[in-house]
């Protein structure tokens, strides 16, 4: 278990902001022992849960061309067919993840091939789970080929907290199944759009991991 990259900052100031706190609580309110010690405790919490937000556990797995692994840690919210906009403007079959605050935020390619698009888009930050975010909030769309043809797309969707979108695809790169294509910051979805003749392997509400759950056969 290691800490993800993309945290180094918000824990250094993080660490400095409840340092500089705890420091003024104790020069203003020198004599409140219980007040001090309530401020201390509340802020080994929050650093706590920041550690635990931008934690990088070590998921290894053995890529099979056959298989489309979770993208993201969190719930199943959607199994669906649907009309993909963006891209193949046909339609698909759509599996979305939400992830929760407390899940672990790092994306992986659910499929090893050449990325094809990748496509940022600004836009509003509706909860997560909301049917129309996949359209109109903040996100990032990346397009894989796999070695047979078959082309996937995953999308990272911000929520009504997440603030951030990072995504390390670049067009015409290679990339392996499992490797780390991304990062959404404090509580996110992500969608992956899949041929129409593909196996689903999840039921709706199924909790999933990251280069662990497969969700479908290709």
């Amino acid at each position: 278990m290691g800490i993800h990259k993309e945290g180094y900052k918000i824990l250094i100031f993080g660490f400095l902001i409840l340092l500089v706190l705890n420091i003024l609580v104790n020069i203003l309110w020198p004599d409140k022992t219980l007040v001090r010690w309530a401020f201390l405790i509340w802020s080994l919490v929050v650093y706590i849960f920041i550690l635990f937000f931008f934690r990088l556990p070590s998921r290894a797995l053995d890529p099979d061309p056959c298989l489309v692994y979770a993208p993201a840690d969190g719930k199943v919210v959607v199994i669906e067919e649907t009309e993909e906009k963006e891209y193949f403007k046909d339609q698909r079959l759509q599996v979305s993840i939400f992830m929760s605050p407390f899940n672990m935020h790092s994306n992986r390619y659910p499929v090893s091939g050449s990325i094809k698009y990748v496509g940022y888009h600004p836009g509003h930050y509706k909860v997560a789970w909301h049917p129309k975010s996949s359209d109109l909030n903040e996100r990032c769309t990346v397009v894989i080929e796999t070695s047979n043809g078959k082309e996937i797309l995953v999308r990272q969707i911000a929520g009504a907290v997440a603030r951030r979108i990072v995504t390390y695809a670049k067009e015409n790169q290679k990339v392996q199944q499992g490797d780390e294509l991304g990062f959404i910051k404090f509580g996110s979805r992500v969608d992956i759009f899949l041929p129409l003749d593909t196996e689903i392997e999840i039921p709706i509400l199924q909790q999933v991991k990251a280069n662990k759950s497969v969700i479908a056969k290709i």
